[in-house]
Order: C-alpha cells, then structure tokens, then sequence
C-alpha cells in the first residue's frame, strides 16, 4: 500500500487528500492462536465486511499478530494501533519507569515500522485527568515528547499520534503528527460545536475523531443509527481528516471478564448488522460531502492575476479539478508583463478578462461583471484550492443566515530555508472570528459572497489597489446589517513570498492598505492608528502570549468532564514594547546619544527589548511544532 503522509490538517495518499473510515476492532478474549484476535475465519468475515460497508481503517487497541496484519492488507485495510505503555500509572519523574515505558515503545515500533498497511500509532490514549493535574501538564507533556521522538528515531515517515479526550482538552500536544479525541456526545449542535472549537485549537494538524459511539443496550438501536450518522456527517463538514466509530462488534473483552452490559457495537456478538451499520456505510461512501445540499447553486470563482505566472498554473490545475457540479472559473490578467497571458491560454473553459493594471480592486470588479454565478468566490493566484473548497462553501452558506463565508488559508510545505523562513513569519492574511461559526474578517484569497450582494453595495472599493479590498468590503457589509460566515473545512493553500525582500514589499502593502482604511473607516482605529478587532485573530503560534497563560476550566477537584483551554490575550505591555513606535522611541534615545551616554544606553536597551520578545516567541513557535533548525529561529 502507498504511504499516507500529513500536511496541513489533512491525510494525503501522494497528492490526493486521504480521509479515515475506521472503526474499532476489540479487544477481544484471548484466542487458541495465541493473540486476544478471533481465530483466522471469523477475523477474515469481519475484515471482508467492514471494506465491503466503506471502511478504510481498523483502529486496535492491542498489539496484532502477522496473521492480523496480513488478513488487514488483503482486504485493503490500513492499521491504527494503540502503542501500550502504563499510562494509567504515575511514571512521570520516576527515571525507572519512564526507562520502562521508553522500551516498551521502542519494541513496539521496532516490531511494526515496515508493515505496509500501517497508518500510524497512538502513543498513548485518554490519560487520566487526575494524573494529569497532579503531575502538571508541562511534565506529561515533556514526557509525551521523549515518547514521541523515541518513537520518530526509529521511524520517522511513520505517522504518530495521540488519542485525547475532554478531559485532558488542555494538554499542549502540537508536536504530534496528528491527534485523535474520542470525543461522546448525544446533543448534536454541543457535539458540533465542540468539534469547531477542536479545529480552532488546532488549526494545523491532523485531527479525528478517534472514538465515537452510542450504547443500543440504553438508547435502542434505531437510536443509535441516528445519532451515529448525523455525528459523522458533521465530523467531516467541519473539516476533520476522518472519524473512527467504536465499535464494530458488541463483542468486547477486557480486565479478563467481557463486557455484556454495553452494546456500542455496528454488529451484535453474532455478527448480525444493527441498522448503524447501513447508515454509517451510507456516510463513509459519500464522505466527505455527505451532507446533502438543498441545491447546487452556480458558483463563480473569480481570481485577479498580475504577474503571476510562478504559481497560476498550479493554482488553474486545482480550480479545473474542484468536485462541485455548477461552477465556472474566471481570471483577470490585470495587466501582466510575464507569461501570464501564456499560461492561460494553456487552459480551456476558463473565463478570462484583460485589462490594464488597474488594480487588485478593479481586477475583482471586473471579475464580478464577467461571472454568472449566484454566488461569487474569490481566490488569489498564488492559492491552490481543496477539491472540497466549494462545495463546504455552499454548505455553510445554506446552513447558517449569512451573506459571505471564508475558510483557513494554510501554508504550504516550502523547499529553502528563506521560504520557510518567510511562511513562519507574522504578518499573513488570516481570519477574525467572533464566535466559532461568525467571522469579523476572512481573507481576500478564501471568501465567498452572494454576487446580489456585491452589486448592493457597489462592488470593491478601487482605491485598494493592493490589499485592504477585503476588510473593507466586510466592514461595509456588516455596517449593512449582514453577517460573514467561517467554515473551518472550506480550505486553500496560500503560497507565501518567496523571497524575504518580496515579504517586506508584501508588507509595505498592507501598510499603505491600512492607511487607506483608515482614511475611509476612522472608527474602527484607535488613537495610535491600529486597527480595532472585536474578535480573536487566529494566526500561527507566533501570536501566542509570552506570559499570559490560558484559562483552564477544571470543575471542582479537577473532575470535569469538558476540561476546557481558553487562550489569553498578550499583554499590552508586550504588544507596546513589540511596536514600530517603541522602535521609533528607542532609534531617537539613540541618536541623542550622540550628546549624551545615559540616552545611548536607554537607546540600545530599548531596541534590545523587542529583540529579546520575539526570540521568546520564535523559541515558543519552535518548541510547539518540535523543529530545531537555527535558521527557523532567526
């Protein structure tokens, strides 16, 4: 079988994204074939049924023998397996017991590393809360990395992961490859809404639902089929790489007794299929858009070109190749002296309009005037869009009562150092959420409006030749009484610059935007002339606070259920000290200096400071996503 890498919070075989169908699979009584699997006919019933119900996925809770991994890969089933390790004791400090469950990963992963339907490994799963309070989160998390980079040692293409749970919500665990939640919840919009919240705390890694079930013993079975397809249905629309339904069979054993009092089983013991079982096959076939739209309507993609022959063919491959049935593409070439004109003749059936270099507002004016569609999606040339991208768009557009909708925008995976270098620094488009699901902002390169709309007001402003068009029509659009939509799932690949000089030109942009805003919309700044947000701008984990730390919501004794993580703003002191004006301050104290020592050393100290905050923050950046390269430092 191919080998499943991760980039952004997604699974991808090559370059296709690749989504989890899994189900669990035990464990079970020991057998007389040495393992706690059923004897070789029954595992190969059970294999041959769940590919034939649309399941890609066996998570294992125990360490498989050979002949469970062949029956797996011959009926074209990848293996998720739980590494065991005492986690339900208190190891963290003691040096003997970290050295044990340090072994105890190493064999594992010595055993497994070339098996060919491997998908990846937990490295643990659901930790208990209470060890996780008395030893402090940074301990287990500081040991969770020894596990993880042992682990990595052995074999660094494989996937590793952690099984989480609300409970332990507020575990730092970034570095991981990706993280599962089991994750039980019967009131549908809590349950949705808790998955929203997961995708923003995690907004680029791999995540799934490791664990979800229904108990037909206490609910019914009809009960069960229900909550269960309406539970993954929302999993994929917002966006997770896939979802694992626990279990397959009723038949459970574990602590040396079974299990009869639960039933979460899609099968009862005698293997005869619940009704679960036909609607969660009818869910993995058609995910992830497994959600009916009431109707297609027709979509418009338009996108404004100026000189972008380095990234518009990448960006046209993926717009032709979009799964939405009614859309249309339509590019401006706003002046382009490159190969531009070239490359677009290279493809058929896109729209195109010529004109002179008027400008990024006037291009998507222009834009607008050439589609049809009833809804109008903008993306940028240097963007390359998820196959899904439209039709998460439309989704969201129907569900909720709004006139606009934007996604995330990600990163893509940079060769060089200086691109990386350039895709780690702030200062990048992103989003402004005033709740999970209401967006204050969403990027130009990721929005969607209805085309009625833009006519309303009047199109984009043409004074925004570079950048700025996008917060200035939302902000008009909210002052007209309407509401932007967020869909975490609706995603594009945005190419940063590729060279530090064309960053800072980037950034000059957004600075003379940013005067222009100011200029039409003074009440939206402060008296220092920066921009005044209501909602959280959700960037990188360079725009996590230094010193602040999160709110924890615990419950009384640490004994919650939903153990949730609030973030902190950073503290102004810092965002002050961080500032072009205190940089200005201290290049002043600097230039007195030339008369006085006391203002030359207020001077360097000064611009010491900020210095001194954001090789803080780049070695806070670092450490979460586990990379050690001085260059991404500096």
């Amino acid at each position: 079988m191919e080998k499943i890498s991760w980039k952004g919070f997604h699974f991808y075989r090559k370059d296709q994204k690749w989504l989890v169908r899994g189900g669990t699979y035990g464990p079970f009584r020991p057998s007389a074939e040495g393992d706690c699997y059923p004897e070789s006919s029954q595992l190969k019933r059970d294999f041959e049924a769940m590919a034939s119900a649309g399941f890609n996925t066996v998570r294992l809770y125990t360490m498989p023998s050979q002949r469970v991994v062949e029956t797996a890969a011959r009926h074209g089933l990848r293996l998720l397996i739980d590494i065991p390790w005492p986690k339900h004791l208190d190891v963290y400090g003691n040096r003997k017991y970290e050295r044990l469950c340090l072994q105890m990963v190493r064999d594992s992963i010595e055993v497994m590393k070339d098996w060919p339907n491997l998908l990846g490994v937990f490295l643990g799963n659901e930790i208990p809360s209470d060890l996780v309070r008395w030893n402090g989160r940074r301990r287990v998390q500081a040991f969770l990395k020894k596990l993880y980079f042992v682990a990595k040692g052995i074999a660094p293409d494989l996937l590793i992961g952690f099984s989480n749970y609300p409970s332990t919500e507020y575990l730092p665990l970034e570095f991981f490859d990706f993280l599962g939640f089991n994750v039980y919840l019967e009131d549908q919009e809590t349950f949705r809404d808790y998955l929203i919240r997961l995708r923003h705390l995690y907004p680029e890694t791999p995540l799934i639902l490791s664990e979800i079930g229904l108990d037909s013993q206490q609910h019914g079975e009809a009960v069960q089929a229900k909550n269960l397809s309406k539970q993954l249905q929302l999993a994929y629309q917002v966006g997770l790489c896939g979802a694992v339904v626990f279990s397959w069979t009723d038949e459970w054993h574990t602590g040396g007794f079974d299990m009869t009092e639960w039933s979460f089983g899609l099968v009862d013991r005698e293997r005869n299929p619940k009704p679960a079982l036909a609607e969660v096959s009818k869910i993995l076939r058609k995910a992830p858009q497994c959600i009916e739209l009431k109707r297609w309507p027709g979509i418009s993609v338009v996108v404004a070109a100026y000189n972008a022959a380095r990234t518009l063919r990448q960006c046209l491959h993926s717009l032709k190749g979009l799964h939405y049935p009614d859309y249309e593409i339509v590019v401006v070439d706003d002046g382009s002296t490159d190969e531009t004109p070239a490359i677009l003749r290279e493809f058929d059936g896109i729209g195109v309009v010529r004109q002179n270099n008027l400008g990024l507002s006037a291009a998507r004016n222009a834009g607008i005037h050439a589609s049809t569609g009833e809804i109008i999606a903008f993306t940028d040339s240097d963007c390359v869009v998820d196959p899904d991208w439209l039709y998460h768009l439309a989704l969201e557009m129907q569900r909720e009562p709004i006139v606009g909708v934007g996604g995330p925008n990600l990163s893509p995976p940079e060769e060089g150092l200086e691109r990386q270098v350039v895709a780690m620094a702030p200062g990048h488009a992103t989003h402004v959420l005033l709740s999970d699901k209401e967006a204050e902002h969403v990027p130009g390169c990721n929005m969607a409006f209805y085309r009625s709309v833009l006519l309303e007001v009047d199109g984009f402003d043409p004074v925004f030749t570079k950048a700025g068009d996008d917060v200035d029509m939302i902000w008009r659009l909210q002052e007209a009484g309407y509401r932007i939509g967020f869909s975490p799932a609706a995603f594009v690949w945005h190419h940063r610059r590729p060279t530090l000089r064309a960053y800072f030109r980037q950034q000059q942009g957004y600075g003379e935007a940013e005067a222009a805003l100011l200029s039409k919309h003074p009440h939206r700044f402060n008296e220092r002339g920066h921009s005044r947000w209501h909602g959280t701008i959700y960037a990188n984990n360079l725009a996590r606070p230094l010193f602040k730390k999160p709110n924890i919501h615990y419950g009384i004794f640490g004994s919650a259920g939903y153990q949730c993580i609030y973030p902190k703003a950073e503290s102004r002191l810092v965002s002050f000290l961080t500032s072009v004006e205190w940089c200005l301050f201290s290049l002043v104290l600097m230039l007195i200096g030339v008369f006085s020592r006391t203002a030359l050393l207020l001077g360097v100290m000064g611009l010491m400071l900020p210095l001194l905050l954001s090789a803080m923050r780049a070695a806070q950046t670092l450490s979460t996503q586990g990379r050690a390269k001085v260059g991404h430092f500096l």
